[in-house]
């Protein structure tokens, strides 16, 4: 992950008064529970029926939901550190930025395979089922969590070999640049960064095509596959904030710089929470299979309720649980 991510937040603790430095934090506390309720609720909606955890479709969407709570939970976790405590120990601190850097990089990959899985469902129906399996999905995973660790692992070997055994225990602001601080990995960084961009990118525009070629008459699941795919290169583009937010900052502070604050504040907002808030709204509320289940669960507030109902023959059990 960029240091921008949390450098934005961590050169500066909050210099603000008391009260707009606790409204802030409330702010971005209920947009945290909000967020977190409705991604906890589409795990819960997955894990409860048999029908939508044995979809590959499904598990992909999950997986990256699940990826985002996690992101989601460490920024907000080292803004709340920033005004409490300023700086935290190293080793503390790599720990964290090594997960915001797996589950940032795991995104755009993640949005790549959910592509190639439509791709495949539309252009090759009768092999999806033996390609697209719940165990090559899960390999698939795997996969994923592998090329998000390639980029950060080696910079954390170079540390470990070229820093003195002090500077783990010492407190530090809590940013990439301040943990891996020699100048290479910065280059190295951008260079992944734009490989990894671009082999996704070049996914999407290819799965696109291929199912707009592909299409012998226009069908509604032909369309909606479509739109999917174009919906994956918007989340794209959010995700692509984490790397375009630090110039976006630094020429807003340059025209505002009596209002530093704010910006780095609303920046923080569009590049960490936006996106995460937008994900369920965009796939989850769209699929009208686990919109379906989804409203049932989110309209259930009183007690657990139990509800069987049958699908295609087998018993599948809708579990509330509020």
């Amino acid at each position: 992950m960029d240091s921008y991510i949390y450098s934005n937040i961590t050169q500066t603790k909050a210099r603000d008064g008391y009260i707009t430095a606790v409204s802030r934090n409330v702010i971005l506390m209920l947009l945290y529970f909000f967020i977190n309720y409705i991604n906890g609720t589409l795990v819960h909606t997955f894990v409860s029926h048999e029908i939508i955890n044995e979809n590959p479709r499904y598990i992909l969407f999950i997986h990256m939901v699940v990826n985002d709570m996690i992101q989601l939970t460490i920024s907000v976790m080292l803004h709340l550190i920033v005004y409490i405590f300023y700086r935290i120990n190293v080793s503390l601190c790599c720990f964290l930025l090594i997960i915001a850097i797996f589950t940032t990089l795991n995104t755009p990959l993640n949005l790549a395979g959910m592509a190639i899985e439509r791709y495949i469902a539309i252009c090759n129906p009768l092999y999806h089922s033996q390609i697209c399996t719940m165990r090559r999905t899960y390999i698939l995973i795997s996969l994923i969590w592998f090329l998000g660790s390639i980029p950060i692992l080696p910079d954390l070997f170079i540390l470990v070999a070229t820093e003195p055994s002090e500077f783990f225990y010492s407190p530090i602001i809590c940013s990439r640049d301040s943990v891996f601080r020699q100048p290479y990995l910065v280059e190295k960084r951008n260079i992944s960064h734009l490989i990894y961009l671009s082999f996704v990118w070049l996914t999407l525009v290819y799965t696109y095509f291929r199912i707009m070629f592909a299409a012998k008459a226009v069908g509604s699941q032909v369309k909606k596959a479509r739109n999917t795919i174009i919906l994956h290169g918007l989340q794209l583009v959010l995700c692509m904030f984490t790397y375009i937010g630090p110039p976006l900052e630094g020429f807003f502070t340059t025209f505002f710089p009596t209002f530093t604050s704010e910006i780095r504040y609303i920046n923080f907002l569009f590049v960490h929470v936006l996106p995460r808030f937008l994900s369920p709204i965009i796939y989850g509320w769209r699929d009208q299979m686990l919109s379906s289940y989804l409203k049932r669960n989110l309209l259930c507030w009183s007690q657990c309720k139990s509800v069987t109902s049958t699908m295609s023959g087998s018993y599948y059990v809708l579990i509330y649980p509020y």
